[in-house]
């Protein structure tokens, strides 16, 4: 099954995820090997230099900052940047087609509205911002990494963040669901 991008249902996802009963606890140590590899519930969760494993690619978000601006890109007022880099390999049979929506940052807090996607998702933004920020869409050959950024506006002041992934296939079912947990450093 090839995977599937559905924002408004990954949006519901993520807001149900974040809210209701309460997550897991954050592991406190990246040091367990089953890290990054869904539970029994299809539910993952790591931190900054940890590789998550979906059906498709594995990905690992190597490093978080904020700031006000990034290349020709300035938050609008009351928000900041924040810059992900990240690693996405393709762990799949076949080539895949990658999304910005396929990433969706969440900071802490417990409203609905707590989540965004990358800047790229709005239209134009993308072509604005620099060379190594991952487009809109793109594809990953079997076996084929890459390493860019992912850029997201968030509010001003938050600075402990998620990023997730959830999986999604042709017969519109989701997978498992992921989390990289991190605090970003102001720059």
């Amino acid at each position: 099954m090839k995977k599937r991008i559905t924002s408004l249902l990954l949006a519901a996802v993520m807001a149900f995820a974040l809210t209701g009963c309460g997550k897991p606890a954050v592991p406190e140590s990246s040091a367990d090997s089953s890290v990054g590899y869904p539970d029994e519930d299809g539910y993952a969760e790591g931190h900054l230099g940890d590789t998550m494993h979906s059906t498709f690619f594995d990905y690992t978000v190597n490093s978080a900052y904020t700031c006000s601006e990034y290349g020709d890109y300035t938050a609008q007022e009351g928000y900041e940047i924040l810059v992900a880099d990240v690693t996405i390999k393709n762990t799949f049979r076949e080539s895949i087609t990658m999304f910005d929506t396929d990433f969706q940052v969440q900071w802490n807090d417990t409203s609905d509205e707590a989540y965004d996607w990358p800047v790229t998702y709005y239209a134009g933004v993308g072509d604005t911002i620099g060379e190594n920020v991952l487009p809109a869409e793109y594809e990953l050959a079997i076996n084929e990494s890459r390493t860019g950024l992912l850029v997201f506006e968030i509010p001003d002041g938050e600075k402990d963040f998620s990023i997730s992934y959830q999986e999604y296939f042709d017969d519109d079912t989701t997978g498992d669901l992921f989390f990289v947990y991190f605090t970003a450093e102001q720059k």
